[in-house]
């Protein structure tokens, strides 16, 4: 996460240091895309894609955009999704289908014009390989932001070394298979991938975390090693304590509900660890300072 700009200035004898809000980052944008394809994946689920009318860079894993229809189908609060894939021009999301907004997106039609904004947020860390492995704990449509990252650290960015295959674990937990949403595109991607499911349908009987403990115990992953996690607040909560515990580094994702997105409404803060870099703020904006924050920067779980 990029510092908060900081300004010395002189007041009397003291010196103060002024804070400035973080910002949307500069790179985002509002424009019109269109809908290329609906594809239902899963119960409950959809990946939705759209091709922007202005172009995007590449975008960094568990980013986000606002979207909404225009046509009156789409609450006027346009609702906020983790890029799942990116492919040249064309930007694809994983949605969990619930309420009127992501009832509406499913609804789209191809060709019809949706309203975008972003890319939004901060992704994860760069996923290198000079370090422990990586494991990713995905809880549901929690998995969305985890595609592009797996993709993202087999190729390398920010010129750092790039993991191998085997340097990355993607643990998917859900209430049961068929909200194991696209396992199968993840099985493809060649990393270690492991499944926990509340009923025993796939996978192991328990959750996500469940899981991870059974494959530390049996030596199928080493206990050492660097945890991102993305789900349900009870599971992110969990990772947290269990990162504490064992003293492990951990990044989590937030679904925190957003109103804005762009760091206006502060209808999304997100309790800081008065120790950690961010404390001197009680809350951060989870839209704009997140989604993703380190356990060291935040604090969900109480222990």
């Amino acid at each position: 996460m990029a510092p908060t700009p900081r300004t010395r200035v002189k007041v009397g004898e003291r010196e103060v240091i002024l804070t400035r809000m973080p910002a949307p980052p500069a790179d985002a944008r509002s424009c019109l895309a269109e809908v290329l394809e609906v594809e239902r994946v899963g119960d409950d689920g959809v990946i939705l894609s759209v091709r922007p009318e202005l172009p995007m860079l590449d975008v960094r894993a568990s980013r986000f955009f606002m979207l909404r229809h225009e046509d009156g189908r789409s609450p006027a609060i346009p609702r906020p999704f983790s890029l799942y894939r990116q492919r040249g021009t064309e930007l694809e999301f994983l949605i969990k289908v619930m309420g009127r907004g992501s009832q509406a997106l499913a609804a789209s039609r191809t060709g019809e014009k949706l309203r975008l904004i972003g890319p939004l947020g901060n992704g994860w860390p760069t996923l290198d390989g000079d370090g422990p492995m990586w494991v990713m704990l995905a809880g549901g449509v929690g998995s969305a932001p985890f595609y592009l990252a797996i993709e993202q650290a087999l190729k390398g960015m920010d010129g750092k070394k790039r993991c191998k295959k085997d340097q990355i674990a993607y643990l998917f937990g859900a209430a049961r298979e068929g909200l194991l949403y696209d396992i199968d595109a993840f099985r493809s991607l060649g990393v270690k991938v492991f499944t926990a499911t509340d009923d025993g349908s796939d996978g192991m009987k328990g959750n996500v975390i469940q899981l991870l403990e059974s494959l530390w115990a049996k030596g199928t992953l080493p206990r050492e090693c660097r945890l991102l996690a993305c789900g349900p607040e009870r599971m992110l909560e969990a990772a947290e304590r269990l990162a504490h515990e064992k003293h492990l580094e951990c990044w989590l994702s937030l679904e925190t509900l957003m109103g804005c997105g762009v760091g206006i409404c502060n209808g999304c803060p997100v309790p800081t660890r008065p120790d950690g870099p961010i404390g001197k703020w009680p809350n951060a904006k989870c839209c704009v300072e997140g989604p993703v924050f380190s356990t060291r920067e935040i604090a969900l779980a109480h222990y």
